[in-house]
């Protein structure tokens, strides 16, 4: 355990490398289907566009180890095995939530300073 005081502006913080595991695109996605129930890793691979294995082991690893999900395996054959959000895992669910519900509240403001933006840029001159 560090003795540092939480720093995620500080490189060499350990509190910045849970900071990045968590802004890391696909971990939010992982978290977002945990809150709805355990799952299986194909159930997520499934239920989440665009993402590899490697890229789903890799990111339900690094969750397991910062203590937001908890890995179950069945003694059963074939192996099964599920994820599921820990307590600290549902604590981080209600601040993805209000993260889901403010990215669809603001959408297509979004979306309109990205138009602007490109616009800007394919004229020649600075986004307003």
């Amino acid at each position: 355990m560090s003795s540092c005081r939480p720093d995620i502006f500080d490189a060499r913080c350990p509190s910045r490398a849970v900071f990045e595991t968590l802004a890391e695109k696909w971990s939010m996605l992982i978290l977002h289907r945990l809150v709805e129930g355990p799952r299986r890793p194909s159930e997520l691979r499934r239920s989440i566009g665009g993402i590899s294995d490697k890229m789903l082991v890799q990111t339900l690893r690094s969750l397991e180890r910062n203590g937001f999900v908890a890995r179950r395996n069945f003694a059963e054959v074939p192996p099964r095995v599920e994820y599921a959000l820990t307590d600290l895992g549902r604590s981080l669910a209600a601040v993805v939530r209000d993260l889901d519900q403010w990215v669809e509240t603001h959408f297509f403001d979004i979306a309109d300073a990205q138009g602007a933006y490109d616009r800007a840029r394919a004229a020649g001159r600075p986004a307003d």
